[in-house]
């Protein structure tokens, strides 16, 4: 084992145990994408898959559980979004299947999720926009924190990723183990955070045009040819409609998003919906945007949700491969620092 291998291994360890992976590096929850085959795929070739819920039901959700377990006798976890009506049932699930890791996206969690996922044993991890939440969720007892910056693809804050890391690393790192995300594409930059203290990291668009990955070959096309400029953050319209930013390839589906946005603002001034209707009107929207994108291969009108580092992703490669890549490039960064 090289000096540089041993560093990795060392930096990566906290990370690891948590996990019960044999790298420290999890593949981002991509709705659609981030289905049984890739995140058995992920938890196959070392790393740490999770399960894109998103807007599934708690019969598919069971359904997609049993379905990774069939493909992997590895630890994956669960990405669950906070404002699901039916959290405490999906939460239900996750503990029938004993699922060892789940991860809350979008928002504090809301009363009693706590409780009701680590009453089970499993881990809670949470994401951290702000050094003030990632004390404020470390308090409430999560178990592990996701530190991600704009540059990620989907769903986005308003900080970058290296920002972030700097402000919230030095502070938190040492109470709970923090991965770090978000425009990550290659090894050295994991080297850079692990080196800053952070436990391990989250890719997701590094892998999203994995072999096993189920996207739409156009879908794989769009991200190849793609370059960084290419993943711009969606704009809002109406202040009215609490629309959370989504960074995804330019095409005529965010000028469609654009307009629904003005559509959707119409009909609240004419008062011929109410505002939850219309709040809900722009979910679904990009619930459907997404899945025309990824399962029917749609990259004009769908959304082509991409991270900033969709421009190095620069083939169809499996997921064991694009691992060993991440991880031989992060050794010798810190190989070169040992020097």
């Amino acid at each position: 084992m090289t000096i540089g291998q041993e560093r990795l291994e060392r930096r990566m360890a906290r990370g690891r145990d948590f996990l019960g992976s044999e790298v420290a590096i999890m593949c981002g929850a991509m709705s659609w994408v981030s289905e049984r085959n890739l995140v058995a795929a992920m938890s196959n070739a070392g790393g740490f898959g999770l399960i894109a819920c998103g807007a599934m039901t708690p019969e598919l959700l069971d359904a997609e559980i049993a379905g990774t377990k069939a493909l992997t006798a590895k630890p994956f976890g669960v990405n669950l979004i906070t404002m699901h009506p039916q959290l405490f049932d999906l939460i239900e699930v996750c503990n029938r299947h004993g699922i060892g890791h789940v991860v809350l996206a979008g928002g504090l969690p809301p009363a009693g999720s706590l409780d009701a996922i680590k009453a089970n044993g499993a881990k809670l991890i949470c994401f951290a926009p702000a050094l003030s939440l990632a004390k404020k969720l470390i308090r409430s007892g999560v178990d592990a924190l996701v530190v991600e910056g704009m540059e990620a693809g989907g769903h986005i804050g308003p900080v970058s990723t290296s920002v972030l890391a700097q402000e919230i690393l030095p502070e938190v790192a040492e109470a709970v183990p923090v991965f770090v995300a978000g425009g990550i594409g290659r090894g050295e930059a994991i080297a850079g955070y692990l080196d800053m203290g952070a436990a391990g990291v989250q890719l997701g668009t590094r892998f999203a045009c994995a072999t096993e990955s189920i996207a739409h070959a156009n879908f794989k096309k769009a991200f190849i040819r793609a370059s960084a400029r290419d993943a711009t953050a969606s704009v809002q319209i109406d202040p009215r409609l609490p629309v959370i930013p989504v960074r995804a390839l330019k095409n005529a589906g965010g000028e469609l998003f654009t307009a629904k946005q003005r559509e959707v603002a119409q009909l609240l001034d004419e008062g011929k919906v109410a505002m939850a209707e219309a709040q809900l009107q722009i979910e679904h929207y990009w619930a459907g945007a997404l899945r025309r994108a990824v399962i029917d291969g749609d990259v004009e009108h769908g959304s082509v949700m991409a991270g900033q580092s969709v421009g190095m992703v620069t083939k169809e490669e499996p997921v064991a491969d694009i691992i060993a890549t991440l991880m031989a490039e992060a050794a010798h960064a810190l190989e070169k620092r040992a020097a």
